[in-house]
C-alpha cells in the first residue's frame, strides 16, 4: 500500500469515527456504534492486513510505489 493510499484510508477513517461521534452526540446515541466499528476495523486490519477502505478508494488500486 502505497503512502498516499494509506494516508486515504487515515482520514476516512478519522472523518467517519468524528462524523458518528457528532451525530451520536446530537442526533441519536446509535451513532456511537459507527465510532465502534471503525475501531474494531482499524485492530483487524492491523492482525490480517486487509482493509476494505483500500477496495473502497479507487486511487488505492492503482497506487504503485516507485
Amino acid at each position: 500500500m502505497g503512502k498516499t493510499c494509506q494516508l486515504q484510508v487515515r482520514r476516512l477513517a478519522g472523518g467517519i469515527a468524528l462524523l458518528g461521534l457528532t451525530l451520536g452526540t446530537f442526533v441519536s446515541r446509535w451513532f456511537l456504534l459507527l465510532v465502534g466499528f471503525v475501531g474494531l476495523n482499524l485492530i483487524q486490519s492491523s492482525f490480517t492486513d486487509i482493509c476494505p477502505a483500500e477496495h473502497l478508494l479507487p486511487r488505492c488500486e492503482t497506487n504503485t510505489e516507485a
